[in-house]
């Protein structure tokens, strides 16, 4: 790793953003805490993406051809990307600008080309191991923030009025490529968040997802208390945004780091559904990192009082940003 200049004080900055929901999140919520301009550059993959980077190099090899026609001179003083697809178009824009833009990479892009990343912020649940330009952190940045949440409780103040107090919200993620959310976790699922609110004598706020399939059925079946849906592909605004501004505590599925971690931005209860079956090893660290850091508990059937500090990862890299570079 050859050692970065210093940004100047009104730096060029690009942030990458690619398909993937949660890469975009992390990105912005990197970018907009750094308080700097930036540039957002939209990219498409060909074929060729999927292809190890150690065959694809430092290249635009992997990009449709309008994804090129923005990544011209002249060059950024800072990048922002997220996820192992970016790590090829960030490193050349890095050759390009003969080695003046620093690249911050968030998740470890790979051993191909690593330490020509200037940073690289990787989840500790990652356990990637002590190189001199890459950080820990706890989950995943986001673009939760006070001023985020304000704005949406402002946009959703009253809607919910009709329901007993209090609000739980419950963020419903589904399958991944290697785990199922099957019918029988969302009936426990749905049994259970509904025990939990009518114990404390309240009421639902339930978003679903593109991931959570034929499942939604049954979790739905199960819900025997007062409640406010909005499923995927429902017409009209997203209210998760508002859920999480409202909401006296969150329960979320333990299927993503990144809904986990937004869930923990806000300052009360969180609890987080994680059966063996639908949860990764790295993923249970994650969730046991939570636990033991007093941001979220396992999900049981009753709802306690508590608070934690919310968590903001987005923040931590920021500020190491300006901390190496002078940002």
């Amino acid at each position: 790793m050859t050692s970065p200049r210093q940004i100047p004080a009104n730096p060029a900055v690009w942030a990458l953003l690619d398909d993937r929901a949660g890469n975009r999140s992390q990105v912005l919520g990197v970018a907009e805490a750094l308080g700097l301009r930036f540039q957002v550059q939209e990219l498409a993959y060909t074929p060729a993406a999927a292809l190890p980077n150690f065959f694809v190099g430092a290249s635009f090899a992997g990009l449709t051809a309008s994804s090129r026609v923005n990544l011209v001179a002249p060059w950024p003083d800072l990048v922002i990307a997220a996820g192992r697809r970016t790590a090829p178009v960030a490193r050349k824009i890095k050759k390009d600008s003969a080695g003046q833009a620093v690249l911050v990479q968030i998740m470890y892009p790979g051993d191909a080309g690593a330490d020509e990343f200037d940073l690289i912020a990787a989840p500790r649940h990652d356990s990637i191991g002590p190189r001199p330009n890459l950080i820990e952190v706890t989950g995943a940045p986001h673009r939760v923030t006070p001023a985020k949440l304000a704005e949406a409780a402002g946009q959703w103040q009253g809607r919910f009025d009709h329901l007993p107090h209090p609000w739980i919200a419950v963020i419903v993620g589904g399958s991944s490529k290697r785990r199922t959310f099957s019918a029988e976790m969302a009936r426990d699922m749905g049994r259970t968040v509904s025990a939990m609110a009518a114990r404390a004598g309240g009421s639902l706020l339930i978003t679903t997802s593109r991931r959570t399939g034929e499942a939604e059925g049954p979790l739905f079946e199960e819900i025997t208390v007062p409640h406010f849906a909005f499923r995927w592909g429902d017409a009209g605004d997203n209210p998760y945004f508002g859920f999480l501004a409202l909401a006296d505590a969150v329960v979320v599925t333990g299927d993503s780091a990144s809904m986990a971690s937004e869930a923990c931005a806000t300052p009360g209860p969180v609890y987080i559904y994680a059966p063996k079956a639908l949860t990764p090893f790295k993923l249970a660290k994650l969730h046991a990192e939570l636990f033991q850091g007093g941001f979220a508990r396992p999900l049981a059937d009753s709802l306690e009082a508590w608070t934690h500090p919310p968590l903001n990862t987005a923040i931590d890299i920021a500020q190491e940003i300006r901390r190496r570079f002078g940002a």
